[in-house]
């Protein structure tokens, strides 16, 4: 009689993968970051989310520093990594801005108290953005020899090094980032082990893959802080369950749609333009009026399906007033009757504006282009979050066609129109 077949071995638990903890300065760059990790994440406007966090979600928190006084900024780093401590720890992640606005030397201090060293990579390919010896370009143009400041009251910096002042900053040359692993992490350590904080050059998302690649085979005692370029090569190192399918969109073709247009962008004119062709109401926003208070929207029966609201920047940037005009035009935008679905171009004027309609938490959906997030809302409205320097002259009429997939026909129709005659 053949013996029985022996009991099945029991099968090793599954891995315990990390879950990540980002801190951003401003909700485009937190949606961009929740967007770029993948996987299950839950996307705050709440600090206080990070003492909550279930390791079963990532988590994206929209800190909403970049316009705090430096030492504020830090102040409120400091409370949320206090908050992320857990067993087993989160991998922590700093979002910050890929032409480094902001309080970057503030908050980037306050990030490394208690690491081993910071890792630091702003580099953004997607959009053309690189760091070579140290120096960020756009469109391989130095920052600094670039209009990227135009909106801030202080010059863009020249270099990292300059950029976080106060944070010792080593850079590493692209040769060592593309050379062999052991030699990157024998730079990763050497530089920490100096007192100093790696810096590595980045030209390309393969780039990014192998600093990203290298903090993880280190530990955890070197922190992350980069754009979403960095933050998106940490979701493809991390093994992590595909994230929900969202429901498909309902039919919302009578539900308003208003973009609100909060940057300072050259192209952001271009950009209103193609809207307008397709019949949308713009509304070029007086700053004098908004920051008072005196402009009113008309009554729902008198809106149109699309409507833009713009700060109307004829008179040139106004630096130093855009978190005070942000705030009066989210306010202003609150208001808008229809509960209209939302297309927010800009961090700030995304924050204030949702912090007017008292919501706290976003769903992250998809992302129609780069930077570009589609999200939900716990009731169910539809929200854009944009970085303002983001996206080509079409950028809103992509939103909008996404959003609104009967507009498709009429932009067709509208290139057909305008196609000039065979030769």
């Amino acid at each position: 009689m053949a013996s029985p077949p022996p009991p099945p071995l029991p099968s090793a638990p599954p891995p315990v993968l990390p879950y990540v903890v980002a801190l951003a300065d401003d909700l485009s760059g937190a949606a961009e970051t929740a967007r770029a990790l993948g996987g299950p994440v839950r996307l705050s406007l709440d600090a206080a989310d990070v003492a909550g966090t279930a390791a079963a979600h990532d988590l994206v928190v929209d800190l909403d520093t970049r316009h705090l006084p430096p030492a504020d900024a830090a102040h409120a780093v400091r409370t949320a990594l206090r908050a992320a401590r857990a067993d087993p720890p989160p991998l922590l992640y700093k979002k910050v801005d890929s032409q480094l606005r902001g309080r970057l030397a503030a908050e980037a201090a306050a990030y490394a108290e208690g690491a081993e060293a910071v890792v630091v990579a702003p580099a953004l390919p997607a959009a053309r953005r690189t760091v070579i010896g140290g120096v960020v370009h756009m469109n391989g143009v130095p920052l600094h020899h670039t209009d990227g400041w135009r909106a801030e009251r202080a010059s863009a910096p020249r270099s990292l090094p300059e950029a976080l002042s106060g944070l010792p900053i080593r850079t590493i040359p692209l040769d060592v980032v593309r050379s062999v692993p052991a030699a990157l992490d024998a730079a990763f350590r050497r530089i920490a082990a100096s007192g100093a904080h790696p810096a590595p050059d980045a030209e390309t998302d393969a780039d990014l893959d192998a600093v990203a690649a290298a903090a993880l085979r280190l530990g955890p005692g070197f922190r992350l802080l980069g754009s979403g370029g960095l933050a998106a090569a940490l979701g493809r190192a991390l093994p992590r369950p595909a994230a929900a399918a969202p429901p498909p969109m309902l039919e919302r073709d009578h539900t308003p749609l208003l973009f609100v247009v909060g940057t300072a962008e050259p192209g952001a004119v271009a950009q209103i333009a193609r809207l307008t062709v397709l019949g949308a109401r713009h509304v070029p926003l007086d700053p004098a009026d908004v920051a008072a208070g005196t402009v009113r929207l008309p009554p729902a029966a008198a809106a149109p399906s699309l409507t833009v609201l713009s700060i109307d920047g004829s008179a040139g940037p106004r630096p130093g007033a855009g978190r005070a005009l942000s705030t009066a035009l989210g306010a202003l935008a609150a208001t808008c009757p229809g509960r209209p679905d939302l297309v927010l171009t800009g961090g700030e004027t995304a924050r204030t504006t949702l912090d007017a309609l008292g919501i706290r938490e976003l769903e992250p959906l998809g992302e129609i282009h780069h930077g570009a997030v589609h999200s939900r809302t716990p009731d169910g409205r539809h929200v854009v979050t944009r970085p303002g320097s983001y996206g080509g002259e079409d950028s809103l009429l992509r939103i909008a066609v996404a959003l609104r997939p009967r507009l498709a026909v009429s932009t067709a129709a509208i290139r057909t129109c305008h196609r000039p005659p065979p030769a």
